[in-house]
């Protein structure tokens, strides 16, 4: 029992997290029954996912670091028109078949690095608080893709592309995979490695970290070069499930990916914060999303669910922070009283 309180007590918000999503699953279990946990349902959440999953690790990084990047589901959207072109044949340079798709991949995943840079290149050498310089980024690069499209969508896409976002592996979507192995390469690098120490030291004091000898605007330039990646696979996710690329697609996935953050541990502030939490969260928000679906909840009631979500949670993230900082405030007085006794 005091081995259950002592890991409890080293990371509450996670244990809470925890707590909360049992009961939404078992809730959820009550309410719909077999609808919710269909082997047909639990796939189609599964192929939910991780378009919303990448993004979700995207914001994660940005949080981590104390700051915010508004650009992913622009930079997404672009990166997944730009593949589209290649897709269709429009910029394909005389390639076909499987070349044509390595080529779409690569431009792809160049673009979105691209993009990434670019947004930490301006933060790091204009001091720019994150919040502006991803929102300037996000205007710039949602104006790409709308001066390339005029705001039309861009389909018929390459089959076999296509036929990727429906592949199944050992019952569940190939992509899906992809997301969790993806999410267990960056949980392994943030945990246990040099670099996702500095990350934590850089995130919690930007100050100390110059002066530990960590290089900050080439941390900045990783970190969110690293935003970009993962943007970007989503984008490709996104035109692989939908066949098509347009400005503007899962422009309400931005609000839900704060929601999925700020549930699963992660500080705004930076230098706090778990991938494992994150994922938990995701999960919370997948089974919920689902319940709203049967539902029949119209959107305007989905955001606003979400508002109250973000607004609670904020709310109780305050009352765990106080009732924890109470609690090792009066340890330390009790541990000075007794050492003045002595």
């Amino acid at each position: 029992m005091d081995k259950i309180k002592k890991i409890l007590g080293k990371d509450l918000e996670l244990s809470i997290l925890v707590g909360i999503t049992l009961v939404v699953l078992i809730a959820a279990a009550a309410a719909f029954g077999g609808s919710m946990y269909s082997g047909r349902n639990i796939q189609s959440m599964a192929f939910q996912i991780p378009e919303f999953g990448f993004f979700a690790l995207a914001m994660m990084l940005s949080n981590m670091v104390g700051g915010i990047d508004l650009s992913i589901i622009a930079n997404a959207n672009t990166v997944a028109i730009f593949t589209a072109y290649i897709l269709n044949g429009t910029w394909s340079f005389g390639t076909e078949g499987a070349a044509r798709v390595l080529l779409a991949v690569t431009a792809a995943i160049i673009t979105s690095l691209a993009f990434g840079v670019f947004n930490g290149f301006i933060i790091a050498k204009t001091s720019a608080p994150s919040l502006i310089a991803t929102l300037g980024t996000m205007t710039f690069i949602q104006g790409i893709g709308m001066a390339l499209t005029g705001g039309s969508s861009v389909g018929n896409i390459d089959p076999a592309f296509a036929e990727f976002g429906k592949a199944v592996f050992l019952g569940l979507p190939v992509i899906f995979w992809i997301f969790l192995a993806a999410s267990v390469i960056l949980g392994v690098i943030i945990s246990f490695t040099g670099l996702g120490r500095k990350l934590y030291l850089y995130g919690g004091n930007p100050v100390a970290a110059r002066f530990s000898a960590i290089n900050n605007e080439k941390m900045s330039i990783l970190v969110f070069m690293t935003t970009g990646l993962l943007a970007g696979m989503a984008g490709l996710i996104i035109l692989s499930r939908v066949n098509s690329a347009k400005v503007g697609y899962g422009d309400s996935y931005l609000l839900q990916t704060m929601i999925v953050c700020v549930i699963g541990g992660i500080s705004p502030n930076g230098g706090k914060g778990k991938v494992q939490g994150v994922i938990i969260a995701i999960i919370l928000m997948q089974v919920m999303s689902s319940a709203f679906t049967i539902m029949s909840l119209s959107p305007y009631t989905k955001k606003l669910i979400w508002g109250i979500m973000l607004i609670a949670v904020l709310g109780l993230n305050f009352a765990v922070t106080a009732y924890s900082q109470h609690k090792t405030l009066k340890q330390s007085m009790k541990n000075l009283q007794g050492a003045l006794q002595k």
